[in-house]
């Protein structure tokens, strides 16, 4: 008998023993990235961002005692594959999914996670369904091309031309172009010329001589990665030396580098507010602590702040903040009721308010302007939050 005692005092000591590691076990957040394909050049160093927040959060003690991982899936660049590694990801009940980092794979996700999990697309193009269960990264491109729009007329360039794809990102931004150039105060800006492409396209020659007949003076081309790359060409074998404003999409360091040899004169990218800009502007005194913050955890991994590095940073935080507060087993809908009751959290991008901006938390405050130096490889500040050049 007093060995069965024994026994059982044995086995309830073991669990006991037991119990401290399962407590630490890593809180797993799922993100869905294109980590293969066209979609890569950002992908991978969004990949690489997540793994400097992961360090920083679990420096800081995690989620509740239990250190944070962020897992991944790669959609390929792939519409298709995203919808299929979401399925995968879902058999798992997951309460949230980040990703992907393109509108298109977003767009393929969204459908599937309508009723939850929360659905936290990493695209500034995404729009999410109101009332649902989706949230998007990063300020809308709605608001980075009016604030473009707006640094253009207010320069003195009206004779807009536009070039974008035809595929989810270029249809995007010809609504979002629109939608600009319906405003009273752009009224006396003039669209001459409007230009599509197939993104497998590796020639836009014919688009680029009709801009130029048109007499455009500035040009605005809402399209990432090598299909930007085309249209830069196209400049220089048209000899179009005009203005061009590109989205956020190409504000990555290795990518401009890689394209130095035909980059435009004259760029101009819709940005956020993330770039550093010591001796420019001072923001909110919690935003430029929390930059400053990310910077830090950056250069850590030898990395610098891009659109890649940085675009996902603000929704890893919040996702990590819901965490922290509602422990490690939250509901979906408590992350989403959570995250909609945030009305002052400081982010890179600003402060975010999900009453007054329920799909993303931010509004036109937190859209820029900037180009890019080669020489000193930075992101050069052109115009006030919101559009407006700088003195």
């Amino acid at each position: 008998m007093r060995n069965a005692i024994r026994g059982i005092a044995a086995l309830a000591l073991a669990a006991f023993a037991v119990a401290p590691a399962r407590a630490a076990d890593p809180y797993e957040i799922h993100v869905v990235l294109p980590l293969t394909g066209g979609g890569s050049f950002i992908g991978l160093k969004t990949k690489a961002n997540f793994e400097a927040l992961e360090a920083m959060v679990n420096q800081e003690g995690g989620v509740q005692g239990r250190p944070v991982r962020f897992v991944f899936a790669d959609d390929q660049s792939s519409p298709q594959r995203a919808v299929q590694v979401t399925n995968e990801i879902l058999e798992k009940k997951p309460p949230v999914v980040l990703g992907s980092a393109v509108v298109g794979m977003c767009n393929a996700m969204q459908p599937l996670m309508a009723g939850g999990p929360v659905h936290y697309c990493l695209s500034p193009s995404f729009k999410a369904p109101p009332g649902g269960y989706g949230f998007s990264a990063a300020p809308a491109s709605d608001d980075q091309v009016a604030a473009l729009i707006r640094y253009f007329r207010l320069k003195g360039w009206t004779k807009l031309a536009v070039l974008n794809s035809i595929d989810a990102t270029g249809q995007n931004a010809d609504a979002s172009i629109e939608r600009a150039l319906a405003m009273p105060e752009n009224k006396d800006i003039k669209k001459v010329e409007h230009q599509h492409f197939n993104p497998t396209d590796v020639s836009v020659a014919a688009q680029m001589e009709r801009i130029k007949a048109a007499g455009a003076d500035s040009l605005i081309a809402w399209t990432t990665g090598a299909q930007v790359a085309t249209v830069f060409k196209a400049m220089i074998q048209a000899d179009v030396d005009i203005p061009i404003g590109t989205s956020s999409g190409n504000q990555i360091f290795a990518q401009l580098d890689q394209y130095l040899a035909f980059l435009p004169k004259h760029l101009y990218i819709g940005s956020a507010i993330h770039p550093e800009h010591d001796g420019v502007l001072t923001l909110d005194p919690p935003v430029e602590a929390v930059q400053h913050k990310m910077y830090a955890a950056l250069a850590a991994h030898d990395l610098r702040a891009d659109i890649a590095t940085a675009a996902s940073w603000d929704a890893g935080l919040i996702v990590v903040d819901a965490l922290r507060k509602l422990g490690t087993a939250p509901t979906a809908d408590q992350i989403r009721q959570h995250i909609l009751g945030l009305t002052d959290f400081a982010g890179i991008d600003g402060i975010y308010n999900f009453k007054q901006h329920p799909d993303r938390g931010i509004g036109p405050e937190s859209s820029t302007v900037v180009t890019y130096d080669p020489e000193k490889k930075r992101w050069v500040w052109l115009s006030k939050p919101g559009g407006i050049p700088l003195p």
